[in-house]
This record gives C-alpha cells, sequence and structure tokens, in this order.
C-alpha cells in the first residue's frame, strides 16, 4: 500500500531535482521508447535512484530515469522507462512513480508501452490509442487500506482512457502524418509471453492488445483524478498469430516506431494542456 506521505516525498524529492522547471505533462516511456527524452529540449536527468520509493527498472529497453525538458514548447516530465510487477514489485511499488509525477504537477498523463497484436489489423509496427482494458492481472494497486486524500474508496473508471484526449491523439495524429488505431488492451502478469490458447481466450474477451504493464498506473492515476491517454506500441503478432516471441523483436520493432511516436507527441503535446489542472487534483495535492 502506498501512502500520502510516500506520494509527498517522492512529489518533493522530483520537484527540487528539476526546479526551477515546472512540468504540466507527464509521459511514461514503454520498452525501446526511451530515445524520445533524450530529444527534449533542456533536458535534465534524474536517476530513479535519487528519488524515494522509485525502484530501479531491471528490463532491457527501460533506462530507469526520470528526464525533464520542453516539448513543443510544454514543460513535461518523462519516466524513461518503468518497472513491472513480474521484476517483484508489489502493484502499490508499481505505480509510486505515476502517483509521484501527478503529485509534482503532471495533471494529464500519457503512457506508452509495447504490446502485441491480436486484432488481425494490429500489425507490428501499428500504433494504438487505447479505448478501455481488462485487468488479468490478479491484483489491482488500490487493494489494502484506503486515503482519501490519494482518492476515493471505489474510484469510476467508465471513462479511464479521457475521450478528449482520444480525440486530441486523433487530431495530433492526422496532423503528424501518423495512423493511429485503436483498441482494448488486456493486462496479463508476466514475463512469460500468453500462450496461443491464453491469447485465444483474450479475443474471446474483447481484448485487442496484450501486455504486462500500463493498467495497474492508469487505476492509479484515475484514482488520483489525473486525465490518462495511453498509446500502445504493436511489437510482434500476438502468440500464435506469428512466429516465436522475443524481447529483442519486441525493442526493434519499437525502435523503429520511435519516429513516428516523437512526431505524435509533438504534435499532441500542446493540445494535452490547452485547459488548467482539473479542480479535484488542484485541491488535493494543495494547489488550489
Amino acid at each position: 500500500m502506498t501512502t500520502w506521505e510516500q506520494v509527498q516525498a517522492a512529489a518533493a524529492a522530483i520537484r527540487a531535482a528539476i526546479a526551477p522547471r515546472k512540468p504540466c505533462l507527464g509521459i511514461v516511456l514503454g520498452s525501446g521508447l526511451g530515445a524520445f527524452a533524450d530529444g527534449l529540449q533542456g533536458a535534465v536527468a534524474v536517476p530513479y535512484s535519487a528519488l524515494p520509493g522509485f525502484a530501479p527498472s531491471t528490463v532491457t529497453g527501460h533506462a530507469g530515469r526520470l528526464v525533464a525538458g520542453s516539448c513543443a514548447g510544454v514543460p513535461v516530465l518523462v519516466m524513461q522507462g518503468r518497472i513491472h510487477r513480474y521484476e517483484g514489485h508489489s502493484l502499490a511499488q508499481v505505480v509510486l512513480p505515476v502517483r509521484a509525477l501527478v503529485a509534482a504537477g503532471c495533471s494529464t498523463l500519457v503512457l506508452t508501452n509495447a504490446a502485441g497484436g491480436i486484432r488481425a489489423d494490429l500489425k507490428p509496427g501499428c500504433l494504438v490509442s487505447i479505448t478501455d482494458h481488462l485487468n488479468l492481472l490478479g491484483d489491482n494497486p488500490l487493494c489494502g487500506a484506503n486515503d482519501e486524500r490519494l482518492g476515493p474508496r471505489f474510484p469510476d473508471l467508465s471513462e479511464a482512457y479521457d475521450p478528449a484526449l482520444r480525440a486530441a491523439a486523433q487530431r495530433a495524429a492526422r496532423a503528424a502524418g501518423v495512423a493511429l488505431a485503436e483498441g482494448v488492451y488486456a493486462a496479463l502478469s508476466g514475463p512469460s509471453y500468453e500462450t496461443p490458447a491464453e491469447i485465444r481466450m483474450l479475443r474471446t474477451l474483447g481484448a485487442d492488445l496484450v501486455g504486462m504493464s500500463t493498467v495497474p498506473e492508469v487505476i492509479a492515476a484515475r484514482h488520483l483524478g489525473a486525465r490518462v491517454l495511453a498509446l500502445s506500441c504493436v511489437a510482434n503478432a500476438a502468440a500464435g498469430l506469428g512466429g516465436a516471441l522475443s524481447h529483442t523483436e519486441v525493442t526493434t520493432t519499437v525502435g523503429r516506431m520511435q519516429a513516428d511516436v516523437a512526431a505524435l507527441l509533438e504534435q499532441l503535446a500542446p493540445l494535452l494542456v490547452a485547459g488548467s489542472a482539473p479542480p479535484l487534483i488542484a485541491a488535493r495535492m494543495g494547489r488550489g
């Protein structure tokens, strides 16, 4: 269970490390997408080891740094890699960094990941805006005693993936000349890839994509009242729909997509921060 005090301590450390920057948009980069953070204007990087509560990432393609800078004139705070439950962490540990981003001022988040494509048209190299999810992790980051300062006991996830942000993403994609599909993402714990039978099950349940991250972060961010957009890079055809699966294939395919992702984010960032922070967050974080 993550406490209010832990979130605030991490947020305070972030603000001190990146001062005088005041980011308003948080971005989480999934496997193979870390180069985007290196291209930010005026970037300053902070290793996760310097931030309380941030566990080191042990997965190839996740640098384990927090980078503050500017994207298309918008002050952003970028997680260059994330941690996962399969690395041996509780979901409370997994979501603490995202909660800290929100507490540090990022009332809107863009979460990215690498995913397997289940739906026939979602081939490797496709970029997908997530419309909904299936939490098949067998756990939830909100389990345990609830602290009302972090959010309500029973948060509504009817629109976990903000419709207005998804519409903005489509406008940005058109402006960037990038194709952006939409789909439902299923989260499984990993680290083994799914079996063909599990993929058939997921298709029956309505999943278009499958991966091992993102969903706990979305739940925690929405619990705090943040607005969320999530993007999947289809790195491979899911099990039984193509050849053998490997993490090398994932990072290689997503690496080839970095230019499209960067072009989309540069068009998207100004659209996502056009409004002010949601009143719920401003009040909860003491900035109202």
